[in-house]
């Protein structure tokens, strides 16, 4: 064993072999690890060298030859190709949820995409007026956009959404009560919950009403002389069905306008449109807020509304200058990236059906049945002609109905009908259904879908067709020969 330690390749001769090797693209030779950093390169192949130790230990290799350089090349260079890659990096989404938290929620329209990538490259006028040459308001490039959309005074912008609830309560209602219903104080994603936002925010939750049933009588009779105000919370993916029962809007502006105070609401995702004629259920949205009198609406940016991820804040305006001045918004504020998205994508819904086209989040939610079965049976089409016929009749390959879901808390309880393609391992392949779900997330770019009944399944409503042949491509490299 100690003889076969002394044959392994020094780490400098494997850092030149690496530094020579290049690879062909069109008519130029490319070192192969082009802008790889050479620290980085090093320690992978520390890395890889530990490894084939491990191997030796364990009685993987007998001959010397076996660990030369020439014949260690091809694993090491794998091996340092993927540790390589970044860490952060794109995924191809066949689970079907449209705002998908765990893979970034939202994806951007292009005109939001390209006025990132004009932000990200050149000096703009975040903070200066091209009017006056003097120092100006990041916010002003958006919240004249979003009191237009949604009827409001005045409106800021923050980096999410809960960082808009904690600014909006600690600047209106610090050390003072806010009277929220019981049912509607709700955990979010990630163990956020509403009563540890508020305490942080430094006011005191004052709860009313009972878990299901919460009456107008509730609210007046907890009304004292340290309430800062009414605050309305939407509850997610929570729902009571049943014997519920929750005050409306415009009933509890009406009560708070009898004792001079606030109402706020937090819409959650929130939205600037409805969705009943495309067959999602009734969900408020910031404009019916405002119109039915709440005085100061948070909702999410990259959730329904389809933007970067942002907490919106709209009004009216004694309220949002107040919240402005507060120093917390110094340390929530959006950089240039999120106004420049956010500016484009709100430019988009100054025409509804412009919105629904271009917003690909609003495209995704209401694409029809018809397109969504064709996409389905294009990309088993596709799977079937190249992998079902080199599997030798290992996979199957079906097209079957399924449901796709909204997301980030938004319409939970709306099943959107979609056409999955189903891929089904017959007996004689090496790989689980698990086992391959778990090899795709392997590849180059990650497959991700879900597993129902058996099957691993792709729902077409969140890939886009342009990327059949990556998720093609996946498969290859997830299968192998199988």
């Amino acid at each position: 064993m100690s003889t076969l330690f002394r044959h392994l390749p020094a780490v400098d001769q494997c850092l030149a072999a690496l530094a020579a090797d290049t690879v062909r693209i069109g008519k130029t030779a490319q070192p192969v690890l082009q802008g790889v950093p050479r620290p980085l390169v090093k320690d992978l192949v520390n890395s890889f060298l530990d490894l084939v130790r491990e191997e030796i230990r364990a009685g993987a290799f007998s001959d010397a030859a076996q660990l030369s350089l020439t014949a260690l090349y091809p694993r090491m260079l794998a091996f340092v190709r993927q540790g390589a890659k970044p860490r952060f990096r794109r995924v191809l989404n066949g689970t079907g949820v449209v705002v998908h938290t765990n893979m970034g929620r939202s994806l951007l329209a292009r005109e939001a995409v390209a006025a990132v990538a004009e932000a990200a490259a050149h000096y703009s006028n975040l903070e200066f007026d091209l009017a006056t040459g003097e120092r100006g308001s990041r916010y002003s490039h958006v919240e004249a956009l979003l009191c237009r959309l949604t009827g409001a005074e005045a409106a800021l912008v923050v980096n999410n959404n809960a960082a808009a609830v904690l600014i909006v309560l600690d600047t209106l209602c610090k050390g003072r009560e806010v009277i929220v219903s019981r049912g509607q104080l709700v955990e979010i994603g990630g163990s956020f919950r509403i009563p540890e936002v508020m305490a942080k925010s430094g006011c005191i939750l004052r709860e009313v009403g009972a878990t299901n049933r919460t009456h107008l009588r509730d609210y007046e009779a907890a009304i004292g002389s340290e309430t800062a105000a009414l605050m309305k919370v939407h509850t997610s993916n929570f729902r009571q069905v049943g014997f519920v029962k929750e005050v409306p809007l415009g009933e509890l502006k009406t009560l708070a306008s009898t004792f001079g105070l606030p109402v706020i609401e937090d819409l959650g995702s929130g939205s600037l449109m409805r969705f009943e004629a495309d067959g999602l259920p009734g969900e408020p949205s910031a404009s019916e807020a405002i119109a039915d009198g709440a005085d100061v609406v948070t909702f999410s940016g990259d959730k329904v509304l389809g933007g970067p991820q942002a907490g919106i804040i709209v009004g009216r305006r004694e309220f949002i200058e107040r919240i402005k001045k507060n120093p917390l918004n110094r340390a929530l504020r959006i950089d240039k990236l999120t106004v420049a998205a956010l500016e484009a994508t709100l430019r988009l819904y100054l025409d509804p059906e412009l919105a629904k086209a271009g917003v690909p989040t609003l495209a995704m939610m209401t694409r029809p049945l018809s397109s969504l079965r064709a996409q389905a049976s294009r990309l088993a089409g596709l799977l079937r002609k190249h992998l079902s016929a080199s599997l030798d009749g290992r996979l199957d390959v079906a097209v079957r109905r399924g449901v796709s879901r909204v997301g980030g808390g938004a319409f939970p309880e709306a099943d959107l009908p979609t056409e999955l393609v189903a891929l089904r391992l017959n007996e004689g392949s090496r790989l689980s259904i698990d086992g391959l779900r778990q090899a795709l997330l392997a590849t180059d770019p990650p497959l991700v879908g879900r597993v129902e009944d058996g099957a691993f399944c792709l729902d077409p409503r969140t890939l886009d067709i342009s990327e059949h042949a990556l998720v093609l491509d996946a498969l290859r490299q997830a299968l192998g020969d199988d």
